[in-house]
């Protein structure tokens, strides 16, 4: 079945309204080992609310056919996109979905390949975001030197321009 994007984007907007308390963690996985699966129904146990969730997203097919410097993202090799998240309506709950976020992510993170997708990092800092863009990350604060020196694009999960004189890779 066709879907128009635009319908696909809005699926959830009901079961998540606008105002719900979100936060998330993420990694990449090669496999998911028999303490990884622990964890999971440990934390699964502890799940701090109805729409706190964690997902496995497959990743195969063509997004493994190109080499890990053809693009920004460097983890092609990967078979899961692992994101945790705790979702709450109340704000008075944001730290306990924060901390079971977190602790959950902390007891998976030991067998991830070190980087996440980055739409999933929220207040990581500077190496979280090193380590989702990998061995690509000085190709592309090189590039960002170039087209943005003063750093103006630097909301999100940013890349900070190379030092002038740096090497690119």
């Amino acid at each position: 079945m066709e879907l128009p994007l635009p319908a696909l984007q809005s699926a959830f907007d009901a079961l998540y309204p606008t105002g719900e308390q979100w936060y998330w963690r993420a990694d990449f996985v090669q496999s998911v080992p028999p303490a990884a699966i622990d964890a999971h129904i440990h934390y699964a146990a502890e799940l701090p609310t109805i729409k706190s969730t964690m997902h496995l997203y497959p990743i195969d097919g063509a997004a493994g056919r190109l080499p890990s410097d053809a693009t920004a993202w460097s983890y092609r090799h990967a078979r899961w996109a692992l994101v945790i998240v705790g979702v709450d309506l109340d704000p008075a709950n944001a730290a306990v979905i924060r901390d079971w976020t977190i602790a959950y992510w902390q007891a998976l993170h030991p067998y991830s390949l070190g980087g996440a997708y980055t739409n999933f990092l929220v207040d990581e800092g500077e190496d979280r975001v090193r380590a989702s863009y990998g061995a690509n990350y000085q190709r592309l604060a090189g590039i960002k030197a170039t087209y943005d020196p003063g750093n103006l694009f630097h909301i999100n999960q940013n890349i900070k321009p190379a030092v002038q004189g740096a090497t690119a890779k």
